[in-house]
């Protein structure tokens, strides 16, 4: 899911390098924490968090298979 959610960032950020994504996997879910520059914050979260719904969307879908609980974090640094 860590791939899926920095090629989503990448592809929307200014700055491509520095997108940093971690994955913290629990027993029955997965957090992604999503770092990207300040500068490109607002592109990732998008007008009302609309982009930013839209990437937890995908990812929830693309996690049914493996049945775990996705949860995609923004985090400012």
């Amino acid at each position: 899911m860590g791939e899926l959610v920095k090629l989503i960032a990448q592809s929307l950020v200014d700055n491509p390098e520095a997108v940093k994504v971690n994955e913290v996997e629990g027993a029955q879910s997965v957090i992604v924490e999503l770092r990207v520059s300040p500068d490109d914050m607002g592109k990732v979260i998008g007008k009302q968090g609309r982009i930013a719904k839209a990437i937890r969307t995908v990812v929830k879908a693309a996690a049914t298979k493996t049945k775990k609980r996705v949860t995609v974090e923004i985090i400012q640094d």
